[in-house]
């Protein structure tokens, strides 16, 4: 008890009685603690978010750990309402045993296989599972709180405290640390694992893993779980036989999935002047050309709208408008007479795509190109589509067309173009880089080398969900030029910089899904072990308050 009077005669802004004794105080402290993380799941009740797992399994041998050799990849919705729901969406996995028993959905599930390595089968709703330190029954109750320390992450002052269940033989309770914001008492971030299941003799393990879980406060209130890291090192003691080494990243964004609807817009026209409006000065025929061009951009708005709303595609914002300054560089030095803008699309796969005028990028791989030569030339792949005049999918233009379900969306928005296509813009963005100002290609080259490197080791991050995929070979293959003018690909040489790791340039609102760029400070690289090339590493997160919600 003594730490916790220290901690007590430092609390200087706890708004606990001044006149409770110590024992009381910290009584109050942990009640108020439990009784915000019950509030917090009551009002996540009624949410969908989506959220996307990417995991990199390592070989067993330190010395090639660094280097990922295997990949796995979930795109779900998660509803977290008494127990997990969570609707599959995405799913690029070894499969799943067909004997596996319903049960083991909602864990980690290890398979048989050869003696010495069995191969892990991930089931997503795992990783969903982490977003909440106990779903059913936090409690003092049920559980003991240590204080550790004070401590910042970022802006905002924590309470840290060591958790324990009471009964540490009662599986899935979380066993760890937590941090706790000292305005509000709200949970931000915790740290372990869940008590695993025991094994019986002969039966098939379950296992939980090691969490690095952080939430971020996005509309002034609530503060809403965002990203969460996991990381094995293999040869887990809850079984005897060696278990791979693998790394994996969960992102969860989408909180308001549906974008607000104009009711302000439909109410100031209701009640504008009753005197009649006239939108147009004269009345104007169409043309044929100018009516397939509107049919056509009818069905890029239609198709945008509906990603937007699913929370797919990041609302139209400030990292758009760094993508159009570099596509109307191309534009303008390669004099082409066309239209054309940036949106990106919220997930880790890396991929492109056109949709009618506008170019879709992922957030994944802007995260991962080293320069803005080689954003170039990844915008200039998809800007050729437009400037030859590539076919649209006018169906779209239909509305009802776009009225899907996620996973239908999924199955129906596909985006990808033929080889002949593929082959004629590849040649086209060949002449538009020539005349641009992106003269500095070596990086570009080398990062299309080290996607050829990583392609096979890697596939789940390089298979695009709707567009087309950056690593494809026959594209890879007409742009030949630009790997050919590079340097050749040394890992090991510490300057040499292909590509980054995921997560190095896009940061997203979970509640919004807004995005902006990070603004991290330059550090040097010490080994080139650090270099990282497409890989997945931790979540450190700078917290800070957003200012209350408009209402």
């Amino acid at each position: 008890m003594s730490r916790i009077f220290i901690f007590l005669t430092l609390l200087l802004a706890s708004p606990l009685n001044a006149a409770d004794t110590p024992e009381a105080a910290v009584d109050k402290l942990l009640d108020r603690i439990v009784e915000i993380e019950k509030t917090f799941l009551e009002s996540i009740r009624s949410r969908t978010p989506l959220i996307e797992t990417y995991i990199q399994e390592t070989p067993d041998s330190a010395e090639a750990a660094a280097r990922p050799g295997k990949d796995h990849y979930f795109l779900g919705r998660l509803r977290l309402a008494g127990t997990v729901y969570y609707q599959p969406l995405v799913e690029r996995t070894e499969a799943e045993p067909a004997h596996a028993p319903p049960k083991m959905a909602s864990r980690l599930r290890l398979r048989p296989a050869v003696p010495r390595s069995r191969p892990l089968s991930f089931l997503p709703r795992g990783f969903a599972q982490m977003a909440v330190i106990d779903l059913h029954d936090f409690s003092r109750a049920t559980y003991s709180f240590e204080f550790v320390r004070r401590e910042f992450l970022g802006e905002v002052r924590c309470l840290v405290f060591d958790v324990a269940p009471l009964n540490r033989q009662q599986p899935g309770k979380f066993l760890g640390r937590m941090w706790v914001e000292d305005r509000g008492n709200a949970i931000v971030r915790f740290n372990g694992t869940y008590v695993p299941l025991p094994v019986p003799k002969g039966a098939i393990p379950e296992l939980y893993f090691h969490f690095d879980s952080w939430r971020v406060n996005t509309n002034g209130a609530e503060w809403l779980p965002a990203q969460i890291y996991i990381e094995e090192e293999g040869g887990s003691p809850q079984v005897s036989a060696v278990t791979p080494r693998f790394k994996a990243q969960s992102r969860i964004w989408g909180y308001v999935a549906a974008r607000p609807n104009r009711l302000d817009e439909l109410t100031s026209i209701l009640i504008e002047s009753a005197t009649p409006v006239n939108d147009q000065e004269a009345p104007k025929d169409i043309s044929p050309l100018e009516s397939q061009r509107s049919w056509e951009r009818q069905a890029e708005e239609n198709v945008l709208a509906r990603l937007e709303k699913g929370g797919f595609l990041a609302p139209a914002g400030p990292v758009d408008e760094v993508l159009n300054t570099v596509v109307n560089n191309l534009l303008v030095s390669a004099k082409l007479a066309v239209e054309a803008r940036c949106r990106v699309l919220l997930t880790t796969p890396m991929e492109t795509f056109v949709v009618g005028n506008t170019i879709v990028i992922s957030r994944g791989l802007i995260d991962v190109l080293p320069d803005e030569a080689s954003l170039a030339l990844a915008l200039a792949g998809e800007l050729s589509h437009i400037a030859l005049g590539h076919r649209a999918q006018t169906q779209f233009a239909f509305t009802n067309q776009t009225m899907l379900s996620d996973p239908e969306l999924l199955q129906r928005f596909r985006f990808r173009r033929s080889t002949e296509e593929m082959l004629a813009a590849s040649k086209k963005t060949i002449e538009i880089m020539r005349a641009s100002p992106y003269q500095k290609t070596a990086n570009a080259g080398l990062f299309l080398k080290a996607l050829e490197a990583h392609r096979a080791a890697l596939p789940r991050l390089l298979q695009a969900n709707l567009g087309d995929q950056v690593a494809d070979p026959d594209a890879l293959r007409q742009l030949e030029e630009f790997a050919a003018s590079a340097p050749a690909l040394e890992e090991d040489k510490l300057e040499q910089i292909a590509a980054l790791p995921l997560g190095s340039r896009v940061k997203l609102n979970p509640w919004t899904n807004a995005i902006e760029l990070v603004k991290t400070r330059p550090l040097a690289l010490l080994s080139p072990r650090e270099k990282m090339p497409f890989a997945v590493t931790p979540f450190v997160l700078y917290l800070t308050r957003a200012a209350p919600a408009m209402k």
